[in-house]
C-alpha cells in the first residue's frame, strides 16, 4: 500500500537525506514525499492535498512552529497522524507534543531504519481508524437498508450460527450523557431537537475515532463507545477530556433556551466483557455489543456523574494516576452493588 506523507521541516537537508534514504520505497511506489518548509505552508499542501497519510514535522521553525502545527492539524482533521522529527528531544516538548497529538517522537540526527518502523507504524493505526470508520458508516447503512436477498441469505443456518459467535474480551466502556437535555427535547421543536443532538453527537464521534474506540449505540441523548487493545483505559479517557472541551465550547440560541451552554456527565469502566451479536434473530435485528458487569458499572458512574465530570472507579484511578489528574469525590451507593464505591473525577 502506498503511503503518502508530507515532510514539514526549514531544513532542507532533510528533505535531501529522505529522497536518498527512501529512494528505493520511493521508487517502488511505497511512499510519495511531498514538502514544505513551515506549519503555514504545510497547511497550505494539505488544502491543495487532502489524501495525504501522515506528517513528519519538525518543532523549531519560522511562521508556524511544529507544536502549534500539531493543534492546527487535530482541529481540521484528527484523523491524519503526525511523527515529530526534532533535535529537541527532550521530555518537555516529547510530553507537549503528545499532549498535543503527535503520534510518535524520532529524534534528530535521524536514524532512518527507525524513521521506517515508525512510519509503518502509523500508517498500521491510521489504517484502522480508517476501518473502524468504515465499519461504523457499513454498519449505518446496513440498519437502514435491507434488501430481500439479504434477509434470504441471513436466514441460512450457517450464517446465524456465524453471528451467534462470541468471546470474553477486557476492555473499556465509555457512556456519555448530554446533561439536562430532556428539557430542552420537551420544550424546543422537534427539528431544532434533532439538530442538537446529531451535532453534539457529531463532536463525540469524532474524538472517539481518533482515539481507536468504537461507538457501540446510540441511546437517547446518550452514547456508548467501546475500546480495545493496549491502553485502552488512557484513551478513553483521553476522548472524555476531549469531548468535554469541545462541548465546552458549543453555544446555542434557542428559541426557549438563549445562550445555552450544553455540558456532558462520562462514566468510565474497564473490565472483563462478554463481546457478540445481540439481538433477535426472529427480527433479524442484531447489534454488535458487549454485555457484563463491567458495562452496567461504566453506566451507573455516569448516571452519578454531575455536569463536566468524567467518573472513574479507585482502581482505575490508581491505574491511571501518573497519567492523569484526578479528583477523589468520595462514596457512593450504585444499583446492584452491596458496598459503596469509591469515585474519582478526571480533571487532566
Amino acid at each position: 500500500m502506498k503511503a503518502k506523507v508530507l515532510v514539514v521541516d526549514d531544513e532542507t537537508d532533510l528533505e535531501l537525506l529522505i529522497k536518498q534514504k527512501f529512494r528505493r520505497q520511493i521508487r517502488e511506489k511505497l511512499y510519495e514525499f511531498v514538502y514544505a518548509h513551515d506549519g503555514v505552508e504545510a497547511l497550505a499542501v494539505l488544502a491543495e492535498q487532502p489524501d495525504i497519510d501522515m506528517v513528519l514535522t519538525d518543532i523549531n521553525m519560522p511562521g508556524m512552529d511544529g507544536l502549534t502545527l500539531l493543534v492546527k492539524l487535530h482541529e481540521t482533521n484528527p484523523m491524519l497522524k503526525s511523527v515529530i522529527v526534532s533535535a529537541y528531544g527532550d521530555m518537555d516538548n516529547i510530553r507537549t507534543a503528545m499532549n498535543r497529538g503527535a503520534f510518535d517522537f524520532v529524534t534528530k540526527p535521524v536514524n532512518f531504519e527507525d524513521l521506517e518502523r515508525t512510519m509503518q507504524k502509523t500508517m498500521e493505526y491510521v489504517e484502522q481508524l480508517r476501518k473502524t470508520l468504515q465499519a461504523i458508516k457499513e454498519n449505518d447503512i446496513l440498519r437502514m437498508y435491507v434488501d430481500e436477498s439479504v434477509l434470504t441469505f441471513m436466514s441460512r443456518p450457517e450464517f446465524e450460527t456465524s453471528l451467534s459467535a462470541s468471546e470474553t474480551i477486557v476492555a473499556t466502556v465509555l457512556f456519555i450523557d448530554i446533561c439536562g437535555f430532556t428539557a430542552i427535547s420537551e420544550r424546543e421543536s422537534a427539528d431544532t431537537v434533532v439538530r442538537l443532538v446529531n451535532r453534539y453527537f457529531d463532536v463525540m464521534v469524532k474524538e472517539i475515532i481518533a482515539q481507536g474506540g468504537y461507538v457501540d449505540k446510540f441511546m437517547g441523548d446518550a452514547v456508548m463507545a467501546v475500546y480495545r487493545g493496549e491502553y485502552h483505559l488512557d484513551r478513553a479517557i483521553e476522548t472524555s477530556l476531549a469531548i468535554r472541551a469541545q462541548v465546552a465550547t458549543l453555544e446555542d440560541n434557542l428559541p426557549n433556551h438563549p445562550n445555552y451552554h450544553p455540558q456532558v456527565s462520562i462514566g468510565i469502566n474497564s473490565g472483563e466483557m462478554v463481546s457478540g451479536n445481540i439481538g433477535s434473530a426472529t427480527l433479524r435485528r442484531l447489534d454488535y455489543t458487549v454485555i457484563g458487569d463491567a458495562v452496567n458499572m461504566a453506566q451507573r458512574l455516569q448516571s452519578v456523574a454531575q455536569a463536566g465530570q468524567i467518573v472513574i472507579v479507585e482502581s482505575a484511578q490508581q491505574q491511571v494516576a501518573e497519567s492523569f489528574t484526578c479528583e477523589r469525590i468520595g462514596e457512593v451507593s450504585l444499583k446492584n452493588k452491596a458496598a459503596p464505591v469509591i469515585i474519582y473525577n478526571v480533571l487532566g
